[in-house]
């Protein structure tokens, strides 16, 4: 055994008679372990939050989304899908017509985002686990159907069982100059069942219907033009390497987005507020470290007599110093072991029980979702190492330099 780690562990076992320097250890290591499984479990719920938001926004956002970069919309034409088509790794590509509407069901109204799509956005099966009523179709023996979000339901009272009362879609014409005084010329107006209700998150579930792309198309009048085009890879292959090869074949017209660059923006926000967290915990681990500081000058003056012992037995500065510095290493990674393993008990009994829940009924998720990654142990595994030895250094050294042979 190295004779350091051995009298270090000897320093850190033994019954002191002055047994306050036993307290502050002991307290310097409650300090490191609590705030370290703080640390754990506060970075593992940003995990499971960021985790959570990604599998909402996968459910509706596609994989990859093709959009013009000037201009709201684009011609599109079967050369142009081809090319897309040809790109090994896609699988599907998807024809969208998105633009607000105004709706009307019975007697109450609504302002939403309409989004056209094609009949293959079925088989991306995005919204195949967030159905909560109806049948998922656009349509079916000839019949167009409208999938329409849990908020809007609620806000427009829509009956799936209703046959009679149809939702009504109205979109505002682009206006041009015309003599006619009737109203009814300045929209467009038409009709379709409600066939299904998907429940994904409450800004999407409030905000939006989809409806075949034809019935869009023709109410809005597009023509060839779409808003965008979204594609489903086969999963062989990396979306980001699919995502430049569609780049060059299109060219610098539009712009190709992968469902992490959709939403860049709060991705960005998370993962800022993950490293501020990360940094506020790690300043409180240096504060709780400062406890050791103490301890080990403490340790330094009780153990003036074996110091001066192993001097006169030609023990030099380097193992003094080697010795002070291990019993700190000893203070803080005990600590630290007890909270690398308390936080992560804890994050697996929220993951297995819900020990916390959200606090709201209509939430996503009924508890705090949580996702422990390993470099989450690794980085504060090195903030402590770090912490240590700054903290360790100082009284190692006061240490080997007053009660070297030469000070006695």
């Amino acid at each position: 055994m190295n004779l350091s780690l051995f009298i270090a562990k000897r320093y850190f076992l033994s019954k002191r008679k002055k047994n306050f320097i036993n307290i502050i250890s002991i307290l310097s290591m409650a300090g490191v372990a609590f705030t370290t499984a703080a640390l754990i479990i506060v970075l593992s719920v940003f995990n499971g939050l960021e985790g959570l938001l990604r599998s909402l926004y996968s459910s509706f956002d596609p994989e990859l989304k093709i959009e013009a970069v000037k201009g709201k919309s684009f011609e599109i034409n079967d050369g142009l899908i081809s090319k897309i088509k040809s790109i090994p790794g896609v699988e599907i590509v998807t024809e969208v017509i998105e633009d607000f509407a105004y709706v009307r069901y019975r007697e109450a109204d609504l302002v939403v985002t309409v989004k056209g799509v094609s009949g293959n956005f079925i088989d991306q099966h995005r919204l195949d686990d967030h159905i909560d009523e109806g049948k998922l179709k656009l349509n079916e023996n000839g019949i167009n159907y409208a999938i329409v979000g849990r908020g809007v339901k609620y806000a427009l009272s829509i009956n799936l069982e209703d046959d009679f009362n149809l939702l009504q879609v109205f979109y505002i014409k682009k206006l041009k100059f015309s003599p006619s005084l009737d109203p009814s010329q300045l929209y467009a107006h038409k009709t379709i069942k409600p066939g299904a209700v998907f429940s994904i998150e409450k800004n999407y579930d409030e905000n939006y219907i989809f409806l075949p792309l034809e019935f869009v198309r023709d109410l809005m009048d597009y023509g060839i033009k779409r808003t965008a085009l979204e594609v489903k890879t086969t999963g062989r292959n990396d979306t980001k390497i699919i995502q430049n090869q569609i780049k060059q074949k299109l060219g610098e017209s539009f712009i190709v987005r992968t469902n992490e660059e959709q939403h860049q923006d709060l991705y960005r926000l998370l993962k800022i507020e993950k490293l501020f967290t990360f940094l506020s915990l790690s300043l409180l681990i240096t504060i709780g470290s400062t406890n050791i500081f103490f301890s080990l000058m403490m340790l330094a003056i009780d153990k003036k007599k074996d110091i001066s012992i192993l001097s006169a037995l030609g023990a030099g500065q380097n193992l003094i110093r080697r010795i002070f510095l291990t019993e700190g290493a000893l203070i803080s990674f005990i600590g630290a072991a007890t909270g690398l393993i308390l936080g992560a008990l804890i994050c697996w009994m929220q993951d297995r029980f819900g020990l916390v829940s959200m606090g709201m009924e209509n939430a996503v998720v009924p508890n705090y979702p949580v996702e422990m990654k390993w470099i989450d142990f690794v980085s504060t595994s090195g903030v402590i190492v770090l912490v240590t030895f700054l903290v360790s250094v100082y009284p190692a050294s006061r240490a080997a330099k007053f009660y070297s042979p030469d000070q006695l």
